[in-house]
């Protein structure tokens, strides 16, 4: 999967088990924040089935690939598709120029390997689950290669080692169907997606501070989207970035649009994963979680993201400042319904 700001990888293992000891015996599952995929994928590999959900182009592929794409379906084609793809011959077009010229994420000849590429999968009008793997796959080799460190908002000053390795496509990590019923992805808001799951228990991991995930991966929607935006700045982000802003990103607004999230989800059961570098601190969750019912808090410490350890750096290189701290507090809040009260 690729490199990504926040991902859960490291808590895996702990949001597995506390979706376990809910929800022993299996059950449907919804992700509302999906992002990379990976807990969608982890639980569809425990045999729950997900719903998968994020507003963003490029999140909302990746779960068609990792969560609603079955194996069983789509392996042999997948495989097939992916060596023919794997063959095109470069040929350097908008990718190359903004990505590789006008910004250095990738050296141009592999940018050159990502526009025709992208060019060819436009033009075979895919099904919609067969081009999400076709696109996952692109954006994996591309993610192998990149020189950034981890996000899209700046580019190394020197190139990474790994730039210089040829691109190489892979069928990406597909998983077999599971028994109680097919996994979805959608791209829709929060809001809307929690009004409309009739389910077991929702995952929530939304944006927690002022960075945006649109912005910290503009390089994948663009490549998703293959619009060919208008960019700014160094970075060379999409011009619709500075537009497409989200209420969880703002200190005044992130409280009231989780709260509204909260409030319209109907499942029983709730986990809340939210970083103690967000706006929103413990108590505020807690407080805010435990109107629905019991509230149980799991604190796991993890590295801070390669970016905030190496530290910022001015656009000549200079390194401006000093790095805080290097670990941080990632909470797990575990919501169930209280016991219905007796009657009198």
């Amino acid at each position: 999967m690729i490199k990504y700001l926040g991902s859960k990888r490291g808590l895996l293992d702990p949001i597995k088990a506390a979706v376990r000891g809910l929800l022993p015996d299996g059950g449907h599952v919804c992700d509302l924040f999906s992002g990379s995929a990976r807990v969608g994928h982890a639980l569809k590999g425990e045999g729950y089935r997900v719903w998968s959900n994020d507003h963003n182009a490029y999140a909302h592929t990746l779960a068609m690939a990792h969560v609603q794409a079955d194996r069983d379906v789509w392996q042999d084609r997948a495989g097939r598709l992916i060596a023919d793809l794997d063959a095109v011959a470069p040929e350097a077009g908008w990718f190359t120029q903004a990505f590789c010229e006008d910004a250095r994420y990738f050296q141009p000849a592999n940018g050159a390997r990502i526009d025709a590429i992208r060019e060819r999968i436009a033009a075979l009008s895919l099904e919609p689950e067969l081009e999400a793997i076709a696109l996952v796959s692109l954006m994996q080799a591309a993610d192998r290669v990149d020189s950034t460190a981890g996000v899209q908002m700046a580019y190394m000053k020197r190139w990474a080692d790994r730039a210089h390795k040829p691109l190489s496509l892979r069928v990406p990590d597909l998983l077999p169907g599971v028994a109680v019923g097919p996994c979805r992805a959608t791209q829709g808001e929060a809001l809307d997606i929690a009004g409309r799951f009739e389910g077991d228990l929702v995952y929530l991991d939304p944006p927690y501070n002022q960075h945006s995930y649109l912005g910290n991966y503009h390089v994948w929607e663009s490549l998703v989207l293959w619009d060919k935006p208008e960019t700014y700045g160094i970075a060379n982000k999409r011009i619709d970035v500075r537009t497409r802003k989200s209420a969880f990103n703002s200190r005044p607004g992130i409280g009231q649009a989780l709260k509204d999230v909260v409030e319209a989800i109907r499942a029983p059961n709730l986990i809340v994963s939210f970083n103690d570098e967000g706006y929103l601190s413990r108590a505020d969750l807690e407080a805010m979680l435990g109107a629905r019912g019991h509230v149980r808090t799991i604190e796991i410490a993890r590295p801070r993201y390669v970016g905030a350890r190496i530290g910022i750096h001015n656009p000549k290189g200079e390194k401006v400042g000093t790095v805080g701290r290097l670990r941080n507090v990632e909470h797990l809040f575990v919501v169930t319904e209280r016991p219905m009260a007796l009657a009198a």
